[in-house]
């Protein structure tokens, strides 16, 4: 009875997972999870593992909706979401501008200093740029990243203006653009959005020196807090402001925002996810039980926001 009325609700379900960017192997255990949770509650759902091909694929399949867990390039930047509008079926997530200017870090960052949200400053890094005087304007120490590459990939901390330079050249080899950001010392928060609701706040308290590939993945030693430790007032505010960065990109469905807050008490936004990991380390999911959402019932609300 519960399959049948989630088949009639839902229809056939393709769950997007895989794809070609350096995420790939998180995406494949993100799909994995994300459809046997669909399956154990009843949906129709189909995993696809994501080639260049994925539009004749979606055709031949004659689908009624796609859960889209792929992460990082073709997947989360507005490129499959273009796709996905054209073909006209339903999906799950940012549509392509938010997706577009999510991903690209330096993107999301304009966004937010035009909309008066605070965010740390930065420059853009070429092969060319005067990196003392890079160093002499920000200080340090230095965040290195990638603009277009996700789940911390490619990322340093430089502590020695000598090591500048070197932390572009590594994360150029990810992104064609490169920006240094100010470091923010204080502690890392992420809040999770679903459907509008703003699930409460996780603290991260990781061994290394910030919240990388290897802590995010394959450590077992990084310790996650919910609750976070703020009074309510305090989480609050910061939900607000993670609710006001996803919207300032034209956010939709679900999502996820990372923000500092340093040792004087101010937030900083730092990035947006509009296709965040749901793996076993995954911070939805854990925002999600603390309210009383099990992995599956998240999932399902997840899809949900495909039938509005």
């Amino acid at each position: 009875m519960i399959q049948a009325a989630m088949q009639e609700k839902f229809g056939k379900v393709a769950v997007l997972f895989g794809g070609w960017a350096a995420e790939r192997p998180v995406s494949l255990r993100s799909g994995a999870a994300v459809l046997a949770a669909l399956q154990a509650s009843g949906v129709d759902a189909h995993g696809i593992d994501v080639d260049r091909n994925i539009i004749s694929v979606l055709q031949a399949g004659n689908f009624d909706r796609v859960f889209n867990i792929l992460h990082g390039a073709g997947g989360e930047d507005g490129v499959l979401q273009g796709a996905l509008e054209i073909l006209g079926i339903p999906y799950t997530g940012c549509g392509v501008m938010a997706s577009a200017i999510s991903m690209d870090k330096l993107m999301t960052k304009r966004v937010w200093a035009g909309a008066g949200l605070p965010t740390p400053a930065y420059r853009v890094l070429t092969a060319q740029t005067d990196f003392a005087g890079v160093v002499a304007e920000l200080g340090l120490p230095l965040m290195v990243k990638p603009a277009t590459e996700g789940s911390s990939i490619g990322m340093s901390k430089v502590t020695l203006a000598a090591d500048l330079e070197g932390a572009y050249h590594k994360a150029a080899q990810c992104s064609a653009v490169v920006i240094a950001e100010q470091w923010v010392t204080g502690d890392e928060y992420t809040a999770g959005i679903v459907a509008g609701q703003s699930l409460p706040l996780i603290r991260l308290e990781v061994p290394g020196e910030f919240y990388d590939y290897e802590a995010k993945y394959l450590r077992d030693d990084t310790r996650y807090h919910c609750p976070c430790g703020l009074d309510t007032v305090q989480e609050q505010a910061m939900q607000v402001l993670a609710q006001q960065a996803f919207d300032a990109v034209g956010g939709r469905g679900w999502g996820r925002v990372d923000m500092m807050r340093d040792q004087q008490g101010k937030a900083w936004l730092i990035e947006v996810n509009t296709n965040p990991g749901m793996t076993d380390h995954s911070l939805i999911p854990m925002g999600a039980r603390a309210i009383g959402l099990d992995f599956n019932a998240l999932v399902v609300r997840i899809l949900e926001t495909t039938l509005s």
